[in-house]
């Protein structure tokens, strides 16, 4: 393999975009669904790796943490 020449030609100029919505009468209620959707499952993603992060496993807890039940079957 041979050695892979470098250009010493300065960086591009950093270009900026600009998005601008397009508003339609009525509104696409199909792609706004789709957007919340997706926006909710990405919450509930954050939210449940956070918990599982700051709460202990459920199979690591001791066999005296576990409340008792009172009372049996029996009436």
């Amino acid at each position: 393999m041979g050695k892979r020449k470098r250009h010493n030609q300065p960086r591009r100029e950093e270009r900026r975009f600009r998005v601008r919505g397009v508003r339609r009468d009525p509104p696409d209620m199909r792609k706004l669904g789709k957007a919340l959707i997706s926006l909710a499952q990405a919450e509930a993603e954050r939210q449940a790796q956070a918990e599982h992060q700051t709460c202990p496993q459920r199979g690591e807890s001791e066999p005296g943490d576990q409340p008792q039940q009172e009372g049996g079957g029996d009436a």
